[in-house]
């Protein structure tokens, strides 16, 4: 989809016919059937041929409503975190909230791999994103961290989250054959190195092959929320009248 200066507003974009398919146009139909055919072809769904043909349109329809295809992805990127605020909602337990929510971020991402590996990059600036920036810097500072301790956290939560949803993503759309090997070298191959020469190895195989077939990301996202904390109680302990 190349540039276009035929956008138009929100509120003139509807159409006045059905598509041929019955239905009438609008961003969260071709947001939504966008991400269902990433799910099937990948970045090569992001094309306004492949679009319009599953929405029943002539291509050029969509000039409406996304300028391009990447402003296009920016809007199936925001959908997903839309997906996830949608289900999450805060306690007033910070490190509860950020667990709850990562998790959560994490599995929607993973619901849709192909997607997650062309959107966990990128910076919307649209609706939910800017909600969810919000609502996460609100538990931190509510929590009592300062906005400098606030921000790093919240910076250090996001890209964690995302940089595991595109990594266990990238796992997931492998071939059947290519996810069968990953899997098999940790006991075939990790498993069977001699104390000899790979003691360690060798002393930690059978918690290796337990451990590498799952994701990372829970650990890791409660050594975040423990360093956090840890944070959080020098501060607390550091501040006048403490």
């Amino acid at each position: 989809m190349k540039a276009s200066e035929r956008v138009v507003a929100e509120g003139a974009r509807r159409r006045r016919r059905p598509t041929k398919q019955g239905t009438v146009l609008s961003e969260q139909l071709i947001v939504e059937t966008a991400l269902r055919l990433i799910g099937e072809h990948g970045a090569a769904a992001l094309t306004v041929r492949r679009l319009g043909a599953a929405l029943g349109c002539d291509p050029s329809a969509l000039y409406r409503y996304f300028r391009d295809t990447d402003e296009l992805l920016l809007a199936v990127a925001d959908e997903l975190i839309g997906r996830t605020l949608r289900t999450w909602r805060p306690t007033g337990d910070w490190r509860a909230d950020l667990r709850a929510l990562g998790l959560r971020m994490h599995a929607d991402y993973l619901a849709h791999p192909q997607a997650a590996m062309l959107t966990c990059s990128r910076v919307t600036g649209r609706t939910h994103e800017v909600r969810s920036v919000e609502a996460i810097l609100g538990v931190l500072r509510s929590a009592g961290f300062p906005d400098g301790e606030a921000v790093r956290i919240y910076h250090v939560f996001v890209d964690q989250t995302l940089s595991f949803a595109a990594l266990d993503a990238s796992t997931l759309v492998l071939s059947e054959q290519a996810r069968a090997q990953e899997v098999q070298a940790w006991p075939e191959v990790y498993a069977r190195q001699p104390a000899a020469t790979h003691p360690h190895i060798a002393a930690t195989a059978s918690l290796l092959v337990a451990e590498m077939g799952r994701s990372g990301y829970p650990a890791a996202l409660e050594m975040v929320l423990a360093a956090a904390a840890a944070r959080l109680q020098h501060v607390r302990e550091t501040q006048p009248g403490a």
